[in-house]
């Protein structure tokens, strides 16, 4: 149920993020303006940089409660190693006694 609805609410988000994309209706596709640019910046609306902060702050939403909920899927399911343990060989050095 609870998969559902993220799920929805993400096809609705995107759906939006493609019209924007996609010009919405305009053959000037991911420009503000009227014209192309061409070596310069485009031209951003106050909605696409509304759209772009809340992606943005969306994102590091969900990396930063998945870190804090499941800290594993980022450090790992093991034991960290302790180098102290492993041997000469097992690091490929050479013993003392080869010249």
């Amino acid at each position: 149920p609870a998969g559902g609805v993220m799920l929805g609410a993400l096809g609705r988000t995107g759906g939006g993020l493609v019209r924007i994309l996609l010009g919405a209706g305009g053959g000037n596709r991911g420009h503000a303006g009227d014209e192309p640019c061409y070596r310069q910046m485009p031209k951003v609306t106050r909605r696409q940089v509304i759209h772009s902060e809340l992606l943005s702050g969306f994102m590091w939403f969900w990396i930063m409660w998945h870190f804090w909920h499941d800290p594993g899927s980022v450090l790992g399911h093991f034991p960290y190693p302790d180098p102290s343990e492993w041997t000469d060989e097992e690091l490929g050095i050479p013993p003392d006694d080869e010249e």
